[in-house]
């Protein structure tokens, strides 16, 4: 028997298109040793939906920082004082009056005001990371550039070439 290309073609395409036809469009959730607390219905416009019986409700979880500590934000406090953001004595609790205090101090520098400190005031008032305790801040020598006297000529001529300035 002679089969054309096209004939062998046509059975090979079939041949992949007959086993998803015949496939389960049914989802089975995995299961386990506890009992489902919920189950999903199908309505007619085939749209799902889930319904809940008893148990109990997930609530969402808040992320990141919730409060400012009392130490951190007496140090706040005394940086808005010196910078005459606030006045009197730091409290200690970020308060209503701190609060405004820092809004004022981020509208001024023309950052966002929402969310409370920004790490960018929080660097401008001095209250940045300290790395003065890091391996390589006490051994490290950095030393003022050379005078442009003590750079010869050609090397001089080099530069400017690179970049692309007139002498």
């Amino acid at each position: 028997m002679v089969f054309s290309r096209s004939t062998v073609s046509i059975i090979f395409s079939a041949a992949l298109l007959i086993p998803p036809a015949y496939a389960s469009h049914v989802h089975r959730a995995p299961t386990s040793g506890k009992a489902r607390t919920s189950s999903k219905t199908t309505s007619q416009t085939g749209t799902s939906s889930k319904s809940h019986k008893g148990g109990k409700r997930k609530t969402a979880r808040k992320r990141g920082q919730q409060s400012i500590d009392s130490q951190r934000a007496t140090q706040i406090q005394q940086a808005l004082i010196r910078e005459h953001y606030m006045s009197g004595e730091p409290s200690g609790s970020w308060d209503q009056a701190s609060v405004a205090a820092m809004q004022k101090y981020q509208a001024d520098q023309g950052w966002q005001t929402k969310l409370m400190p920004d790490s960018r005031a929080l660097k401008k008032l001095g209250l940045g990371p300290d790395y003065s305790s890091a391996i390589n801040a006490r051994s490290g020598s950095f030393g003022a550039p050379q005078p442009t006297s003590s750079i010869s000529t050609e090397q001089a001529a080099g530069f400017a070439a690179a970049a692309g300035v007139n002498q």
